[in-house]
């Protein structure tokens, strides 16, 4: 810049100069010419102005084009910010629109419960104000029928009396309707709990909603005297020829396993009869190499079942995670498969987890909700029909909702390397 402005600043006095020269008077013209050199002066000036003058705005332009281009990089940056910041904004906005809807299914769902709730209540007190009712006339009707007894001993059955025994069969038919129809709605109102149950474990899954801790059970519980398996103490069996190590067995209920964490974590129980082998030493087994897991169940009409997995197994640190993948059976799987189960007992559990021990006795692999698959359950005898008694015990719920009852179980491990098949 600096160039160009003493360029700017010599070029009229050179011309002018030179316009001087050219059309000044006749009468004014110097007796002596001026020297042909001094106009090459003045020319070599000019070229020299004019080439210093290229010079800087050679500079200027490199200087400029430079700069446009730092420019641009930053616009691109600009630009990909902004498209990466638009994309982030767009999946909260999804999330946020998913979380309204299940909000909304929720809320729907909790206004139904109250409304069967409060008409159940309904129904209820209008059972209870009939039963009054009911029981006040039979005492009348007793009364009454005692009278005539004693008035008429020998005489036919009255006509009056025949009467009110069919007006009180009628209302002990009504009753039992009204019982009934107070029963359909109890079992819609569960229903509607357990989907509400569902929803918020999706909503816990999906991290939107905090997990319920359920405290540990404050109930004492009277110490036992468990037989523990020695520390290198196995026990094998034959399968199709290959040796399989056994790491459970139940046949008949003479080994309690509603146990503690440190009895699961180090066995129980003689390896003659019932006994679990321990979760320290499954373990040191199984993490040598890849294990396949097999299980084997006969139920109460001794038909026999079998399914297997190949299978990984956490350490103590992660409460002995398992994960599972089926390979074969001929029993409908039970167990949630690409899953990470975490190992409880009813005096420890995971954070985050239900405490599925305490409810459905013995220590097993649960996953974020309470399944009712539990080989180390309650041993229950054939006699054992109702519901609460069955998901104690051993049971084996298919994914189609078959339960079985079972009668003995298995489980056995082998290293995958060696095909086993039933």
């Amino acid at each position: 810049m600096y160039t160009f402005k003493l360029f700017l600043f010599i070029a009229p006095l050179v011309i002018s100069s030179r316009i001087d020269q050219d059309y000044s008077p006749v009468d004014s013209i110097s007796p002596q010419p001026k020297s042909r050199f001094a106009m090459l002066d003045d020319v070599k000036i000019l070229a020299n102005g004019l080439l210093q003058l290229g010079h800087g705005l050679k500079d200027f332009v490199h200087k400029t084009k430079g700069q446009i281009n730092d420019i641009f990089e930053k616009l691109n940056i600009f630009d990909q910010s902004f498209y990466d910041l638009s994309l982030q904004t767009n999946e909260i906005k999804e999330e946020e629109k998913k979380l309204r809807k299940t909000t909304s299914k929720l809320q729907v769902k909790n206004e139904e419960v109250k409304n069967m709730s409060l008409e159940l209540n309904s129904k209820l007190e209008n059972v209870l104000n009939e039963k009054l009712l009911l029981q006040q006339k039979v005492r009348h009707l007793e009364e009454q029928l005692t009278s005539l007894i004693k008035n008429q001993p020998e005489t036919q059955e009255h006509p009056e009396v025949t009467s009110l025994k069919t007006f009180v069969e009628q209302q002990d038919n009504n009753i039992k309707d009204l019982l009934q129809t107070v029963e359909e709605q109890y079992r819609q109102l569960n229903q509607q709990h357990s989907q509400i149950k569902e929803i918020e474990n999706q909503l816990r899954r999906t991290g939107f909603q905090e997990s319920t801790e359920n405290s540990l059970s404050s109930k004492p519980r009277a110490p036992r005297t468990t037989p523990s398996l020695h520390l290198n103490e196995t026990k094998n069996v034959q399968r199709d020829g290959s040796s399989w190590t056994l790491i459970q067995h139940r046949k008949d209920g003479s080994q309690n396993f509603n146990e503690t964490w440190e009895n699961y974590k180090y066995g129980f129980g003689r390896l003659d009869g019932e006994f679990w082998l321990g979760l320290e030493k499954i373990y040191s087994i199984i993490k040598q190499s890849n294990y396949i897991l097999r299980i084997e169940l006969e139920d109460w009409k001794d038909s026999k079942h079998y399914i297997e997995y190949f299978f990984n197994l956490g350490n103590h640190e992660t409460n002995y995670k398992l994960h599972l993948v089926e390979i074969t059976g001929n029993i409908p799987n039970a167990l949630p498969q690409n899953k990470d189960l975490v190992f409880s007992t009813w005096d420890h559990r995971a954070k985050g987890h239900f405490n599925c021990s305490e409810n459905y006795s013995g220590g097993w692999w649960w996953h974020d909700v309470c399944e009712e698959n539990n080989l180390n359950g309650k041993y229950n005898k054939p006699r054992a029909k109702t519901k609460p008694e069955k998901r104690r015990g051993i049971c084996w719920k298919s994914q189609n909702g078959k339960l079985y009852s079972i009668k003995s179980t298995k489980m056995l491990i082998h290293p995958a390397d060696s095909e086993s098949s039933e």
